[in-house]
């Protein structure tokens, strides 16, 4: 099915995107500089008021954006989770991923927005609050890395090097995936947490991200999957398939591989 947004369309979102982003970062380190208090939801998952200061303003800014486009974050109600079996097009955000990392205060934490139609990512972004640096892709555009010293393009590395750098988690270990990175052959281990793992596949810095019988939702990867795929890479399902979003009663994520060569 074609798409609704042009090259020109994409262009204008991601404005409103990366304001919205970066004065998220600043809602996010503001309580990252003092006390917090840590709750736990019912999947035992953290949550701080950073999480919904974060929340709060996305869903706030980026709602006006395109009106017709359902916002759900991590922190919506049941009503924005009822709705979004029933619209083509849907922003997914995380406005906090990586909260057990910011709890840990090791600075390894992001934002993630990515916008979603037909089960197809058009646009993904990755802000990391304690840098300032972001990085987005969109379709048609390429993917690229903001920072202090201006926007860069960025790209997979292709051929796949030897040792071949794998992505370690912080705190999503599994034994399936070193079983996976054992059968790979050398390899070296950069140990990352949250989304950022993506954006140095798509820089990279990373040559394979996997995830494998462990849980995480829709919004941890689908920012991701499109800077990676606007790079060069692919980030496929247990079948060897483009992941698809919103197609699905669950937005549980169990398998996935995010690569930058094959």
């Amino acid at each position: 099915m074609k798409s609704r947004y042009s090259m020109a369309d994409l262009e204008q979102l991601l404005e409103g995107v990366i304001a919205a982003a970066r004065g998220a970062a600043g809602d996010i380190m503001a309580v990252y500089g003092g006390a917090f208090d840590v709750e736990h939801k019912s999947d035992t998952s953290p949550l701080t008021e950073a999480d919904m200061a974060s929340h709060r303003r996305l869903t706030r800014e980026i709602a006006p954006l395109d009106g017709a486009v359902l916002v759900l974050s991590e922190e919506s109600g049941p009503e924005q989770f009822a709705a979004r079996l029933h619209t083509r097009h849907l922003w997914l955000i995380d406005p906090l991923d990586g909260t057990r990392e910011f709890v840990k205060r090791n600075g390894e934490f992001c934002i993630n927005v990515a916008l979603v139609e037909d089960g197809i990512v058009r646009l993904g972004l990755l802000m990391h609050p304690p840098s300032g640096t972001l990085w987005y892709g969109a379709q048609g555009m390429g993917s690229w890395r903001v920072d202090v010293q201006g926007r860069h393009p960025i790209k997979v590395t292709q051929p796949c090097p030897t040792p071949i750098r794998v992505a370690a988690s912080r705190s999503h270990g599994h034994p399936a995936v070193e079983a996976y990175y054992a059968r790979l052959g050398e390899i070296e281990r950069c140990p990352q947490g949250s989304a950022l793992k993506f954006a140095r596949v798509a820089q990279g810095e990373i040559d394979v991200y996997a995830r494998l019988a462990s849980r995480c939702s829709e919004w941890d990867v689908a920012a991701g999957q499109c800077i990676v795929e606007q790079a060069g890479g692919q980030v496929v399902d247990e079948r060897g398939q483009p992941w698809r979003y919103n197609q699905r009663d669950s937005l549980i994520v169990h398998n996935f591989l995010a690569f930058g060569d094959v």
